[in-house]
């Protein structure tokens, strides 16, 4: 399998970036996962979960070492209090290194009223998991869905990503150990720009015929530059 695709999600839950070649650290892709929208009444990282209007939004890096973030009406801004007045709800923007450990929620079955779950983070970035710092899918098991569903940080030309897990391999100068198959939620089945409709049925197949795993989460062990066009060798 060659590297077909890298994505980049600098706020977590936003839009993010398409790019060419990637420096990846112990925390990922350098700038993904690196802000959050925190919620100062829950103290939770905004998700589009909660709030699927995060997903109308785009992050980017600003070339300083901070973010920028592009409303859904044109407005380009970091600032708390616009962020605010565009979610009508006080947050905050909140870096790992500066705020620590990020709390979560979930719903834990399709229907947003029912029972929620929470949990905490890893240190240093705002993934999900502490067992996924970088997440691997292939074309074959994406089939005909828009890979930007699952936000996932590599696409890999070809199929098997399932047989990797607790392997290390290497792409380009990166090193990572495979742990864990992804566990899906209601995430995949919301509406995005760019043509992305609201499919319920997205989930439903995953769950039926994955048992609700797509794709694959690693942590690295090496860390150095990965390209488009690399090839993933099981070390």
């Amino acid at each position: 399998m060659r590297v077909a695709e890298l994505w980049r999600y600098p706020v977590k839950s936003l839009q993010g970036e398409r790019l060419d070649q990637a420096q990846i650290t112990a925390h990922g892709i350098v700038g993904d996962r690196q802000w959050g929208i925190v919620d100062l009444h829950t103290g939770f990282v905004l998700t589009c979960r909660r709030e699927p209007r995060l997903l109308e939004a785009y992050a980017r890096l600003d070339g300083d070492g901070g973010v920028e973030i592009e409303l859904p009406g044109g407005q380009v801004t970091a600032r708390d209090e616009d962020l605010s007045e565009w979610l009508g709800r006080r947050v905050e923007l909140w870096r790992p290194s500066v705020h620590g450990r990020a709390s979560y929620e979930t719903p834990l079955g399709l229907d947003e009223a029912g029972e929620w779950v929470s949990w905490e983070g890893p240190e240093g970035s705002f993934h999900d998991s502490t067992r996924t710092m970088v997440s691997l899918v292939s074309t074959t098991t994406l089939r005909d869905w828009d890979p930007r569903r699952f936000r996932m940080n590599v696409i890999l030309d070809g199929d098997g990503e399932d047989d990797l897990v607790d392997s290390t391999v290497r792409l380009g100068d990166v090193v990572l150990q495979v742990k864990k198959q992804v566990d899906r939620c209601v995430v995949v089945t919301r509406p995005q720009p760019g043509g992305i409709e609201r499919d319920l049925e997205v989930l439903r197949t995953i769950r039926h015929e994955r048992s609700t795993f797509l794709g694959v989460g690693a942590v690295v062990e090496a860390s150095g530059k990965v390209g488009v066009g690399d090839e993933l060798e099981v070390v």
